[in-house]
């Protein structure tokens, strides 16, 4: 068999497989887009105090067997933001969009808006503290370390030269 040939078989077969990941992924993207605009409108707001927040995994959340049962299996292994909070008189745990856990602070009373055990948003701190700094990598470190030497090298250089000009 020719090689050209078979090099065009497997770029054809490589084209359709392509073609049919875009047509899913964006079917996908468009269920995601409706499914968040249907919770944010059935959002409410309510106060809550927050005792805890960690990521686990979802069978470790202590969210209602419920939620357990409508998930596929194998996104109850995945770890979720779980936020324990007081609304009201009872203690329940909540999971938070990726973007607001974050921002939520332990142990302090916030006004979010809650759809069902969902937290989508925060919108009023009480007493909360300032958020930490974001921590920096390893490469970023590294950039600043070679920026502070480069500083540190031009005027190191920059004093040389006036002392010579001072010399002559």
């Amino acid at each position: 068999m020719n090689p050209w040939v078979l090099t065009g078989i497997i770029l054809v077969i490589a084209i359709a497989i392509l073609a049919f990941l875009y047509y899913k992924g964006s079917k996908m993207q468009k269920q995601q887009a409706e499914q968040k605009s249907k919770l944010f409108e059935a959002a409410q707001q309510a106060t809550l105090l927050v005792i805890d927040k960690k990521r686990l995994p979802l069978k470790d959340a202590g969210l209602p067997q419920i939620v357990l049962d409508q998930t596929p299996k194998r996104a109850r292994r995945a770890k979720v933001p779980v936020v324990k909070a007081k609304i009201g008189p009872k203690v329940m745990s909540f999971i938070a969009d990726e973007d607001v856990y974050d921002q939520i602070p332990v142990k302090a009373e916030i006004k979010a808006m809650i759809s069902g055990i969902y937290i989508t948003s925060i919108h009023n701190f009480r007493k909360a503290p300032v958020p930490e700094p974001e921590k920096k990598g390893w490469r970023a470190k590294l950039l600043q370390n070679a920026d502070s030497a480069r500083a540190n090298l031009d005027a190191v250089k920059g004093s040389k030269e006036s002392k010579k000009k001072k010399q002559k």
